[in-house]
């Protein structure tokens, strides 16, 4: 049988880092199940943000937010109101000082495997045919620059009797390649007829040495100048 290994946690400490960054003893099963709730309550509200990723540090008895979003303006709202209401909404719930929430932009939203997912996801939820959703997102990011990518969807696929896998590959995926710079996201679709799997994987390239690996930590880390909203994806027409 086939072992499968999550792309992110395969390059932890190598090319990758922890999305919670903090240190515990006692408190440890408490402070993970705070972030797990934290994580999923803030995806379910900022929905419409095109949230990617949220990163959790813990510095002291304090809290701090990385938010990666491709439209920062829907989070930040007016003058900075949307996102100070977010502040006092966390800091709320969890008794703990949250720290000013940074918020960065997601720039190409097409190679962010984790949106690609949901939006394939979203698109199975009104009824678009599973294999055109599959191609269009394939399509896309190929157009965008990456040098490979890989779509998945696992369930009853078209409301059929039996629940099946299909997947779409174009271009290379070297998954045993630490090197590599692959993007993974998981979605799941709730359609009337039941609970539908979405993966996705993206290779970017491959980062070689310890100055790249610094340079695109910080890249992903760095907190968004303007939040000018990311430009929207341009249909593609669907090949013969």
């Amino acid at each position: 049988m086939g072992q499968k290994v999550h792309p992110y946690g395969f390059r932890l400490g190598y090319t990758r880092t922890w999305k919670s960054r903090w240190f515990a003893k006692k408190d440890y099963s408490e402070f993970l199940h705070e972030d797990l709730f934290l994580k999923r309550e803030l995806k379910a509200q900022l929905k419409s943000a095109g949230v990617s990723n949220i990163e959790i540090e813990r510095p002291g008895n304090k809290l701090r937010i990385t938010i990666h979003t491709a439209r920062p303006g829907i989070i930040i709202g007016r003058k900075g109101a949307e996102i100070d209401r977010l502040r006092q909404d966390v800091q709320k719930r969890t008794g703990r000082e949250v720290l000013p929430i940074n918020i960065v932009e997601v720039h190409r939203p097409e190679l962010a495997a984790q949106l690609v997912a949901e939006s394939i996801a979203m698109q199975l939820e009104k009824r678009i045919a599973f294999r055109r959703a599959m191609r269009r997102a394939v399509d896309t990011a190929l157009r965008f620059g990456c040098l490979g990518i890989k779509v998945q969807c696992a369930g009853r696929l078209n409301g059929a009797e039996i629940a099946r896998t299909e997947w779409y590959l174009k271009g290379r995926l070297p998954l045993h390649t630490l090197r590599a710079d692959v993007d993974y996201g998981l979605a799941e679709s709730m359609t009337t007829y039941g609970k539908i799997g979405v993966k996705c994987w993206i290779y970017k390239g491959d980062i070689f040495t310890p100055k790249q690996r610094r340079e695109a930590q910080e890249k992903e880390t760095a907190p968004a100048m303007e939040a000018a909203p990311a430009p929207e994806e341009s249909p593609v027409k669907e090949k013969a």
